[in-house]
């Protein structure tokens, strides 16, 4: 399927049951063995697969129902975790009728990846997504992905000077070693015929503010400097994949914790010209559904090889938009990417984290009725 034929798209991530909630509470108190987790899972990944494909979205995901968080295949197949606080402290904010709040770590409970950094080489134990793959590529019965973090999140997150350092020589290194696991996943999945490869959380927008900048210059790290290793650590990833079996895309995201919060705001100005025109990637999913991702005007440095998917529906929020915005929207984005180089999705998974997001099943089905109708009408 052509990577163009991908119009109504969607992150990956929906909502986990109250069972599967209760199911890996019990799992990992010992309470619940694996193959009665497993059974569960497999149940609500069915669950999620038709209504996806009654929904009639171009491609589904397994809703990450297998996970703790979006990111934690990476931390539970790879050794090299020590205790330890992110190095760069972000600020995660509510909804908008809720007051802001300066707490990190609670955010990224929810995640799997609460407290751990890079403190010893990184080591693979076990291939990432294996156990995840068979069951969806058996039961999709439609075009599928398969998502997991960059390596430049697993790097940016992970790397502490102080504790990294004495390990690794610098973090271009730990941006090497993090890219090998990556691409050798990528490859893998890539031969098992899976016709999607999404990356996500790339941190490149972590470059945007000059607050997030300023805490990275005291920890003697360069953003600008650190964004083009960034994009070269990311292209290793993808090195050798062939894009005429796989679409590959990448997801910008801006934070998508418990309860809907994010911790990233700013236009795509600042790093547009060389992560849109120097990321290899067939596909830019990008946060739009709220003025804090700024105006259009930065998708004029996408390259004519790439498809810009819009995530102009929220999932942060129950409130449906208007059909009627999202085809003006998308008719102003087309002022800087052809109508033909454009898909539309919403802005991130429905659930990146266990809590998930504050919808219900019935929103997140309208959210994804409302892409797959708006697409048909612009793009037939």
């Amino acid at each position: 399927m052509s990577q163009n034929a991908y119009r109504a798209d969607q992150v990956g991530s929906f909502l986990r049951s109250d069972e599967l909630k209760q199911a890996r509470a019990a799992h990992a108190e010992g309470r619940l063995d694996s193959e009665a987790l497993r059974e569960i899972e497999d149940r609500e990944i069915l669950r999620v697969l038709e209504m996806q494909r009654q929904v009639g979205i171009d491609v589904v995901s397994d809703g990450e129902f297998r996970r703790g968080g979006w990111a934690s295949d990476f931390q539970e197949a790879v050794d090299g975790y020590v205790p330890g606080a992110p190095p760069v402290a972000m600020s995660w904010h509510a909804g908008p009728a809720t007051a802001a709040v300066a707490e990190s770590a609670p955010a990224e409970a929810g995640a799997g990846l609460v407290s751990r950094v890079i403190g010893a080489k990184l080591r693979q134990r076990r291939r990432l997504t294996e156990h995840e793959s068979a069951f969806l590529r058996q039961h999709a019965g439609a075009p599928f992905k398969m998502t997991m973090p960059a390596a430049t999140y697993v790097t940016t997150r992970g790397y502490k000077p102080g504790i990294t350092d004495r390990v690794y020589g610098s973090r271009t290194e730990v941006l090497h070693d993090a890219a090998g696991v990556i691409a050798a996943e990528l490859q893998a999945l890539a031969g098992e015929g899976v016709p999607y490869l999404q990356l996500d959380n790339p941190h490149y927008p972590d470059y945007i503010a000059e607050d997030r900048r300023e805490q990275w210059r005291a920890l003697g790290v360069d953003a600008d400097q650190a964004l083009l290793d960034d994009i070269a650590a990311d292209n290793t990833s993808l090195a050798g994949l062939d894009r005429s079996r796989v679409t590959v895309g990448m997801h910008l995201c801006r934070g998508n914790g418990p309860l809907g919060r994010w911790h990233t705001a700013g236009g795509y100005e600042r790093i547009a010209e060389q992560v849109f025109g120097g990321l290899a990637v067939d596909r830019l999913l990008l946060e739009y559904d709220s003025e804090r991702a700024g105006g259009f005007e930065p998708l004029r440095f996408v390259p004519a090889d790439k498809v810009v998917v819009l995530g102009l529906v929220t999932t942060k929020s129950p409130e449906l938009e208007s059909q009627d915005e999202l085809l003006r929207r998308i008719d102003e984005a087309a002022r800087y990417v052809p109508l033909e180089r454009l898909a539309l999705s919403p802005q991130c998974g429905f659930a990146s984290t266990l809590v998930g997001n504050p919808l219900t099943w019935d929103d997140q089905r309208r959210k994804l009725e409302l892409v797959v109708s708006t697409a048909r009408k612009v793009w037939g």
